[in-house]
């Protein structure tokens, strides 16, 4: 008895075919969509409830070239006037390597940080504080070693 073999038009239906890959998850890392993670934040809708939360929303926003959010996230008394984002930078990854505080019972918080790009990484130490109840970001320092 001869097997049937399947015609080229039969072969492999559209459900089962596979596409290159789609990015999941944030730009953060974390696996919810950007929209029910750092874009709830960006949108204005929420402020992040921690430093950690700032940090990876920033991260984020740094990835999407959203300057406006950064801006309304940054202290006060740091913030420039203005920022310029390199529209060549291709942000690649986020890793956090620790915090200290930064949750909702602290004034202050640090996160360190390593924010991967092509061609390199950045490392950094970052200082948050609440002002009027939410948390923004202070300012940063780079940990000996890292650069």
């Amino acid at each position: 008895m001869a097997r049937r073999t399947a015609r080229p038009s039969e072969r492999g239906s559209a459900a089962v075919r596979t596409s290159p890959a789609v990015p999941v998850g944030c730009p953060c890392g974390l696996p919810a969509a950007y929209e029910g993670c750092c874009g709830r934040f960006s949108a204005g809708g929420d402020s992040a409830p921690t430093a950690e939360a700032l940090m990876r929303s920033r991260y984020s926003a740094f990835v999407r070239g959203d300057v406006g959010y950064l801006l309304r996230t940054w202290h006060p008394r740091t913030r420039p006037e203005r920022l310029e984002l390199d529209p060549g930078m291709r942000w690649t990854g986020l890793e956090i390597l620790g915090t200290t505080d930064g949750s909702a019972f602290h004034t202050s918080g640090t996160v360190e940080f390593r924010a991967s790009y092509r061609g390199g990484a950045l490392h950094e130490r970052s200082r948050f504080e609440r002002v009027a109840g939410a948390w923004v970001y202070v300012d940063g320092e780079f940990p000996e070693g890292s650069a």
